[in-house]
């Protein structure tokens, strides 16, 4: 009896005493007010922020103190549309036939860590081999140094579309079955890749409602889906806890995507003033992902560096990517994150506000689609996003106030996640 009371007070004891971190920060986006607040104080305790208070704060006894007086603080950022399990390279279709998943996964730590290091606390991993799933098992478990991972597992296509993996291949090569279990071709297939999807422990769904740019296919505009079979798709999403993210080029397959009720369009860009009153009227998101646009259009320029058939479209809809979203964004299309990071360079992920300010929106609404929005779009509202008491300690510092060069946001000097500093 007496082993079991000294055991409680000591849990209660360790829990009601834990170390505390104090961070001074000398300017402070906070993730939900339109202003920058100046002179702050975080207080964090464990893996959540205590409070956030006016003024510096001292340090008592035992408590770290953080010297950020002269850098400013802001929320982890959130990337709503990333690929973890691979990078752009010459030989990409090559290693999609020579990986094994062991090589797939050992690859994708590099690229989690590399994001983390840029500031990007949580990711939605929008399409991979199911290896993503592992991975962010593994970050969750404290096996790995990643990002918080919100993951679609493997994207849902037609025959024939844009993520159906055996595009290019022979037709008398066989594949085992889970391999394209993600093709589907009616409501009744369309919502068995749901429920598999389910099964395998995916966070959300996926699919290409649209053709795309760097699969072996000809078409990048063109629906690829049915409204019967996306409204199976979203349907059984709904029912099993998914929201559904819809990758689309072309203003026809988005049209349709919007009003079966995805919660998010990929890319959009070719969308016309019909696609953007649904946008509106639906309250759908538009993730832009520009920095893959400009990335694609400008590898397309290397010779032999994409197939001649990824790089024509890579040049035709490439370039449209920023001029689409000044057009959306003037119009009042809701804006969120994401940058498509594994068809770039991991880790140049921030490179996309520089795109997004550009384009005219101003810095402060950019910042907020990487915090309150996107944590809005992944229903995490209530525990990341933002700088506020009670919320996971995701925080991030830089050199400059981004407010004025947003460039900085490029550079992050300091990343903690859930209280545990990475960098």
């Amino acid at each position: 009896m007496k082993n079991i009371c000294l055991l409680v007070f000591c849990f209660i004891s360790s829990h009601t005493f834990a170390q505390q971190t104090i961070i001074h920060c000398g300017g402070l986006i906070d993730g939900k007010s339109d202003l920058i607040q100046n002179e702050m104080s975080i207080v964090i305790e464990g893996k959540k922020i205590l409070k956030v208070s006016k003024g510096y704060l001292p340090a008592g006894s035992g408590e770290k103190l953080i010297d950020f007086k002269s850098k400013t603080v802001l929320p982890g950022l959130i990337d709503l549309h990333v690929h973890m399990e691979s990078e752009t390279s010459k030989d990409q279709f090559q290693k999609r036939v020579t990986q094994n998943p062991a090589d797939v996964a050992f690859e994708s730590q590099k690229y989690a860590r590399i994001t983390l290091m840029a500031g990007f606390t949580t990711v939605r991993d929008l399409g991979g081999s199911g290896v993503n799933i592992a991975l962010r098992n593994a970050i969750n478990k404290g096996l790995l140094v990643g990002p918080r991972i919100f993951t679609a597992g493997r994207s849902i296509s037609t025959t024939g579309g844009h993520s159906d993996p055996t595009n290019g291949w022979r037709n008398d090569i066989q594949f085992p079955e889970f391999y394209s279990n993600g093709v589907v071709d009616s409501p009744e297939e369309a919502r068995k890749a749901v429920r598999q999807r389910y099964k395998d422990g995916s966070d959300c769904i996926k699919i290409t409602a649209t053709g795309g740019v760097l699969s072996l296919a000809k078409n990048g505009k063109a629906p690829q889906f049915m409204d019967d079979e996306l409204e199976a798709i979203v349907k059984t999403a709904k029912d099993y806890g998914f929201h559904v993210a819809a990758h689309a080029h072309g203003a026809e397959g988005m049209k349709r995507a919007i009003r079966a009720g995805v919660t998010t369009i990929e890319h959009g860009t070719l969308m016309d003033d019909e696609a953007i009153e649904l946008f509106k009227k639906y309250g759908t998101y538009y993730i832009p992902t520009i920095t893959a646009g400009e990335t694609v259009a400008d590898s397309a320029k290397i010779p032999g560096y994409y197939h001649p058939m990824v790089a024509a479209k890579a040049l035709e809809v490439g370039i449209q990517s920023k001029i689409t979203f000044a057009k959306a964004y003037k119009a009042g299309v809701k804006v969120a994150f994401g940058t498509d990071a594994g068809v770039f360079i991991h880790g140049y992920n921030a490179k996309e506000f520089q795109y997004m300010t550009e384009a005219g929106m101003p810095a402060m609404e950019a910042i907020k689609s990487a915090t309150i929005v996107a944590a809005e779009v992944l229903g995490q509202k209530e525990v990341i996003g933002t700088i506020e008491s009670g919320k996971f300690a995701d925080i991030i510092a830089v050199d400059e106030n981004p407010l004025k060069n947003i460039k900085t946001l490029q550079n992050v000097i300091f990343v903690m996640k859930e209280g545990v500093i990475y960098k």
